[in-house]
C-alpha cells in the first residue's frame, strides 16, 4: 500500500494565532475519542504518519472547524490541535486557514461536502483496511483514479451525492485513497457513529 495520508496537496494560507474555537474543539475530541479508540483515527507507526480527521461547521458562512494536519496519532486533543478554515477555493486549489495549527490535508474535501447541503453540520474521515475492503463499491464510491486532498476528490463527492446515493447512506468509500471512509451528518454524533456502526459488522466477518 502506498501512504500519502497527511502530505498537503493544496495551497494553503495559513495564519498562526490563538485557538478559535474552545468550546467546539471540546465538542469534535468527544466524538474523535471512540473513534481514536477503535483505531479509525490514529498513526501508521512505521511511517510516523498520522491518519484521520473531523470537523463540524463554525459560525460564519462556509467556515468549519477541523482537526490540525498530522494529529491522528494524539489519544486526546485539545483546543491547540485544530484549526478554523475561513475560505476553500476548489478552482484555485486554496484554503485558507487560522489557529495554532494548520488544516488537516483532508480540509478541501470536508469544505466540498459541506457545500452539498445546509444541513450537513460535520464531517468524519477515517481510516480502515477492513472497512474499505469490505464496502468499496457496496457503499458510494469515488472514482479510483483521484486521489485525496485534490479538487478531483472534492468534485466527485457532488457526483456521489447526486447520482450514487451518497445522499442517502452518508457514507463513502475513497477508492483512490486506499483505507479511507467518510462520512458526514446534521450532527457530530451521527457522523461519527455512522462510521462506528460499520465496525460491528465488519468484525463479525467471517475468515
Amino acid at each position: 500500500m502506498t501512504i500519502d495520508e497527511g502530505y498537503i496537496k493544496y495551497d494553503i494560507d495559513w495564519i498562526p494565532g490563538p485557538a478559535p474555537d474552545t468550546k467546539g474543539a471540546s465538542e469534535l475530541e468527544a466524538c474523535r475519542r471512540p473513534l481514536f479508540e477503535a483505531g479509525l483515527i490514529g498513526e501508521y507507526k512505521d511511517l510516523g504518519i498520522g491518519y484521520g480527521n473531523i470537523s463540524r461547521r463554525s459560525t460564519g458562512k462556509g467556515l468549519f472547524l477541523i482537526s490540525g494536519t498530522q494529529t491522528g496519532h494524539l489519544e486526546t486533543t485539545n483546543e491547540q490541535h485544530y484549526s478554523l478554515v475561513t475560505h476553500v477555493d476548489v478552482a484555485t486549489n486554496t484554503v485558507r486557514c487560522e489557529g495554532p495549527v494548520k488544516a488537516s490535508s483532508e480540509a478541501m474535501t470536508h469544505a466540498a461536502i459541506y457545500a452539498l447541503s445546509d444541513a450537513i453540520e460535520a464531517v468524519v474521515h477515517v481510516h480502515s483496511k477492513a472497512l474499505w475492503a469490505q464496502y468499496i463499491n457496496r457503499l458510494p464510491t469515488s472514482d479510483p483514479a483521484i486521489a485525496y486532498g485534490t479538487p478531483e476528490m472534492a468534485r466527485d463527492f457532488a457526483r456521489l451525492y447526486a447520482e450514487a446515493g451518497f445522499d442517502r447512506s452518508g457514507v463513502a468509500v475513497m477508492a483512490g485513497h486506499e483505507e479511507g471512509l467518510i462520512s458526514y451528518g446534521p450532527s457530530l454524533e451521527v457522523a461519527a457513529k455512522r462510521i462506528l456502526a460499520l465496525v460491528l459488522p465488519a468484525e463479525s466477518e467471517p475468515g
